[in-house]
């Protein structure tokens, strides 16, 4: 075990590097609301809560599906396939056409969703208006998620990265006209760093279509080569593969999401707790993720390579180095609890609610980087329908049932730590730790199973 974890945690940092810092950059585009909203008015942070709620969760969902795009190019580039790689990201390109139509219709008309969390008339209003201007941002952003599980596939993420660094720039001053106005245009408050990201979202998937079109590097996957029409059976080969994994995020997802929601029924200020939080807390899940996908590739490209044993090790190298990490800065957040809630300088009632909630951000980092890391060893096997019910019954049935039970102490008998917003964070860790253990178990089968049906070759 300790020859695996030699070989193979560089080749995982070394995919996983580019991927965090991509990641902490558009990461930031959440952070940087966040704290701009947070200094404009309260009101307008919730709105932003709330909305962000909503188009994150059907935004990942829709992404998730054509993310399907990485394991089967993967396993295509292990087997040195390459050409067949560029019919599948002008198929994913088809099929990033046609999410975006649904998803454009549910953010152009979200009052149902929003519905959920009883908000004040006021802040209704602006989270309306923020997910309509997020709306004509979609193609644009799903055309973009084609590229980058193209990307990630063939082992070459820095492209991505940097393109991810250079949006961030721009977002920044972007951010700041728009939200606090100013050179002839009023303030828009939080819709108006809607826009901001609808602006870069166009510009990154411009930027990326260029490069893919002019560096020689691509020439072999024939992206351009020729104009494809829909292909039924390769669409439906990535919705086979997509649709579970797409659903597997959207559970994920919503599990944050309704939380919430749920949670803005307790006032702005434990709401706006719960975002600062929440915030942070995606930040933190961007390294588990980073070194998940690299995971996913490496194990992919085994796959196709025919080497079920070596993608068998290197998935339990992850599961090692990535967990001892994870562990390791769960330690550190509890640890700077207090300058961590600084950065975003919120008021006393909202720092209160806060500071109440960061024990179970630290706790839950080993079965998050224990769940989200098993979960992309599977996708690299192209195993995502069991998953997928793994976790509907856990973060849907535990994470998001039980805090409903708790956070509102339905049975009346709830200890007070376990009230409120802080019922919600513990059944949620709970929910992370019940996936965790189960997909462990499926991924050790998996493997199992994938190294009887390719034995290695003696001679």
């Amino acid at each position: 075990m300790l020859a695996n974890l030699k070989r193979d945690i560089p080749r995982l940092v070394s995919l996983a590097g580019p991927l965090l810092v991509g990641q902490l950059a558009v990461i930031a585009f959440g952070v940087m609301d966040t704290a701009m909203v947070a200094r404009y008015s309260t009101e307008d942070l919730a709105a932003l809560a709330i909305s962000g709620s909503i188009f994150i969760s059907i935004y990942v969902g829709l992404t998730g599906v054509v993310s399907a795009l990485a394991p089967i190019a993967g396993q295509l580039f292990g087997a040195k396939r390459f050409a067949e790689i560029g019919e599948e990201v002008r198929q994913g390109w088809w099929l990033s056409i046609a999410l975006s139509i649904v998803g454009m219709l549910i953010l152009l008309y979200p009052q149902v969703f929003l519905s959920i969390a009883k908000a004040s008339p006021e802040v209704e209003a602006k989270a309306v208006l923020y997910l309509q201007i997020l709306a004509w941002g979609l193609p644009a952003s799903m055309a973009m998620r084609v590229l980058v599980a193209f990307h990630n596939a063939v082992s070459r993420p820095t492209v991505i990265t940097w393109l991810q660094i250079g949006g961030l720039f721009i977002k920044i001053p972007l951010n700041a006209w728009l939200i606090y106005g100013g050179f002839g245009v009023d303030a828009m408050g939080g819709p108006g760093c809607a826009l901001a990201t609808v602006i870069i979202n166009w510009t990154w998937f411009i930027a990326a279509a260029l490069i893919v079109y002019h560096d020689r590097f691509y020439h072999l996957f024939e992206v351009y080569k020729q104009f494809s029409w829909p292909d039924f059976h390769k669409i439906g080969t990535l919705l086979k593969l997509g649709l579970p994994i797409g659903f597997s995020y959207l559970i994920e997802v919503t599990s944050f999401a309704f939380m919430a929601l749920f949670i803005a029924r307790l006032g702005n200020a434990s709401l706006a707790g719960h975002q600062i939080v929440a915030n942070l807390g995606t930040v933190l899940y961007m390294l588990p993720l980073s070194l998940s996908i690299a995971t996913s590739t490496l194990v992919a490209q085994s796959i196709g390579a025919d080497r079920p044993t070596l993608a068998k090790e290197i998935g339990w190298s992850s599961l090692i180095f990535t967990t001892s990490v994870c562990v390791t800065v769960g330690i550190l957040v509890w640890i700077f609890k207090y300058p961590l809630l600084d950065l975003y300088s919120p008021s006393e009632e909202v720092r209160k609610s806060a500071i109440a909630l960061f024990l179970f951000i630290a706790f839950y980092q080993i079965f998050d980087a224990l769940q989200v890391t098993s979960a992309f060893i599977l996708r690299g096997y192209r195993v995502a329908f069991l998953p997928m019910w793994i976790y509907a019954v856990s973060l849907w049935g535990v994470g998001l049932g039980g805090g409903y039970l708790l956070g509102f102490n339905i049975t009346g008998n709830i200890p007070e730590i376990l009230q409120g917003a802080q019922g919600f964070w513990f059944a949620n860790s709970m929910s992370l730790a019940i996936a965790a253990a189960l997909l462990i178990t499926l991924f050790k089968s998996t493997a199992r199973k994938f190294e009887k049906e390719h034995p290695p070759i003696t001679l």
